[in-house]
């Protein structure tokens, strides 16, 4: 059995379905940044991103692996200016979206309402090759694979608010402990 860093099945595991890929071949540093940008995202919306970046129509914007990422102009919507289109890992990820969502429908939790919980992305140990260079010499030529786990759970059916709460609820809201066990003091004071 495989742990998971995130453990949302354990909440509720009839409304959660997961999937993970070891030791995939593409790069971590950009698959992290896929993950991110898909992260609560809907399986559906997730699908269609995607392909848009697939076509090159919608970019995947880097944030923290971003040294000597070139900027595009696409990136703008994500409130940065820098940004790739990393094909080979939208392509793993949506390999193992497929997995997550297959595992959901033998679980018969409808497809429609699922959102991408958590997607994490792990360093693999890296693959060593070597490359010849001038004057004899010899560097080492790494691969850089990835674990990733992906959680899918169903929306919760949201509950309309009750009408008739209590008066004094509403005024406790944002209070810490000792504020209010001071109005309890003082409200039966005054009682």
């Amino acid at each position: 059995m495989v742990r998971y860093a995130a453990d949302a099945i354990a909440t509720n595991p009839e409304k959660s379905s997961r999937a993970h890929g070891e030791y995939l071949r593409t790069h971590f540093k950009n698959m992290r940044e896929v993950a991110a940008a898909l992260t609560g995202l809907k399986l559906t919306k997730a699908y269609a991103y995607l392909g848009d970046v697939k076509d090159h129509k919608q970019v995947v914007p880097f944030r923290r692996f971003a040294g000597g990422i070139g900027r595009a102009s696409q990136a703008k919507q994500f409130k940065t200016t820098r940004g790739r289109w990393p094909e080979k890992s939208v392509r793993f990820i949506t390999r193992l979206l497929k997995n997550a969502e297959s595992n959901a429908d033998a679980k018969s939790i409808d497809v429609e309402d699922l959102i991408i919980k958590s997607i994490v992305v792990q360093q693999a140990p890296k693959t060593r090759r070597r490359t010849y260079r001038a004057h004899g010499r010899i560097n080492p030529y790494q691969g850089h694979p990835c674990h990733i786990e992906v959680i899918l759970t169903a929306t919760d059916v949201e509950v309309e608010r009750s009408k008739d709460k209590d008066a004094a609820a509403p005024s406790l809201i944002g209070l810490n402990r000792r504020q209010v066990a001071r109005r309890r003091i003082e409200a039966a004071r005054t009682a």
